[in-house]
């Protein structure tokens, strides 16, 4: 099967089709509903039938957060959202939504409690906080699924916490950006109990068109820096050796097409060419994250005995380009520092 690295952040939605054509052959969970919710009326083929809805918290209602929520209210599942800048509340509560005071109260009778946050610090902040954390209002089999991309250490420990309130919990951060959230063509990449991706299925499978089980809790966080580390690797690739055709003379954008008509170009890196050649740079997957989860993954290589030299190479271009002023601009924009 293709790796899911073809499917990446900051990549046109077209560029997902080789890697969804390959997870169709996928292994599937029976579909089980989880115990807080209700149903829905709809019709199917003409008659009418229950639909299963759920008591979903999202908290963190940034780009991806948000796009998220959108598609479970569109659902018809009971959406309760916390973020800390109550204004970005304000569009999903116009349309049904419930705004929670604090991570605590959004987690207080949900059956599915999401996170999707920047960081472990962020992550550790909304799940921990004595007075205000999740976990303090998770319920017992209640699911909790960080989709954040975080350090193996952290997620293994929250894991720990959630099993020791009697809750259920997933890591399962997303491969795709926010045509893919918009659209509910997420890949999750999954670490936890079978039977847990299995109870969350009604509610994952509105957001993301694969569910990939990598293994227990953990192995979806390690799939997802490994997924990004490779993307970032490639597209900083392309852009030092565009600059390097810019300094022969060679036309970038005859170059990129050229590029983008061979087999070495991954459908990931065509996408990421696609933007350098339009000098298209709105933050998709933004380099302040990019060199963030260089720096996680090599934490991971360190805490496993490896070595990532090439890794640890192109994590300090993506600083340079932070340095640049870029940090805030999507992936490609590293291509700016070489001219």
């Amino acid at each position: 099967m293709r790796a899911p690295g073809l499917t990446s952040p900051g990549i046109s939605p077209s560029s997902i089709s080789a890697f969804l054509a390959a997870a169709a052959g996928r292994r599937l969970l029976p579909r089980k509903a989880l115990a807080r919710g209700g149903a829905r009326w709809e019709r199917r083929g003409g008659e009418m039938t229950t639909k299963t809805t759920t008591r979903v918290a999202i908290i963190g209602l940034g780009a991806m957060g948000s796009r998220m929520a959108s598609r479970l209210l569109d659902a018809g599942h009971e959406l309760i959202v916390y973020n800390r800048s109550a204004e970005r509340a304000a569009p999903l509560v116009d349309r049904g939504a419930r705004r929670a005071a604090s991570p605590k109260e959004a987690a207080a009778g949900a059956g599915v409690v999401i996170s999707m946050v920047t960081d472990d610090e962020a992550s550790r902040a909304v799940w921990l906080d004595p007075e205000r954390g999740a976990l303090g209002g998770l319920g017992a089999e209640a699911i909790a699924i960080e989709s954040s991309t975080l350090t193996l250490d952290w997620v293994r420990e929250l894991a720990e916490h959630v099993g020791r309130r009697g809750a259920r919990f997933l890591d399962a951060p997303v491969v795709g950006s926010r045509p893919q959230a918009d659209a509910g063509q997420l890949v999750y990449l999954i670490g936890g109990a079978p039977e847990t991706v299995d109870a969350a299925r009604d509610v994952l499978g509105v957001l993301g068109a694969a569910l990939r089980h990598v293994g227990l809790a953990g192995s979806g966080a390690v799939m997802k820096l490994v997924v990004n580390a490779l993307f970032g690797i490639q597209v900083a690739a392309l852009a030092e050796l565009l600059g390097v055709l810019r300094g022969a003379g060679v036309d970038r954008a005859q170059a990129l097409e050229l590029l983008g008509a061979l087999p070495v170009t991954s459908p990931a890196l065509r996408g990421a060419g696609a933007l350098i050649a339009a000098d298209r740079h709105e933050p998709m997957f933004p380099i302040d994250l990019v060199e963030k989860d260089f720096r996680y993954a090599l934490a991971l290589a360190r805490d496993v005995g490896a070595s990532l030299p090439t890794a640890e190479a192109v994590r300090r271009v993506y600083a340079a380009a932070q340095s640049a002023g870029h940090g805030g601009q999507n992936i490609a924009a590293v291509s700016r520092i070489y001219g």
